[in-house]
């Protein structure tokens, strides 16, 4: 089966309480180093880890369970084929 690659960029806004809640996120994951959520995480910040949560939960919610409010959220996206696999 041939997939395709697409680069995408997108711009959200996010609130004061979806921020926190990220970073407890974050910092709950941080006790537990052994957790699949770490795979491909070493070496990010945690505001970049904070960042990566929000981002995850808004489009999550675009696709699964808040479409219109998640649409509300996502800004911009931008997104270029870059091949196929």
């Amino acid at each position: 089966m041939e997939t395709h690659q697409v680069k995408t960029c997108f711009t959200i806004t996010f609130t004061s309480d979806q921020y926190q809640h990220a970073r407890n996120y974050v910092e709950d994951m941080k006790k537990n180093p052994q957790r699949v959520y770490w795979q491909g995480k070493q070496g990010k910040t945690d505001d970049e880890l904070v960042m990566e949560q929000i981002a995850h939960r808004i489009l999550s919610g675009f696709y699964h369970n808040e479409p219109f409010k998640a649409a509300k959220q996502i800004v911009k996206m931008d997104a270029k084929t870059i091949g196929t696999v």
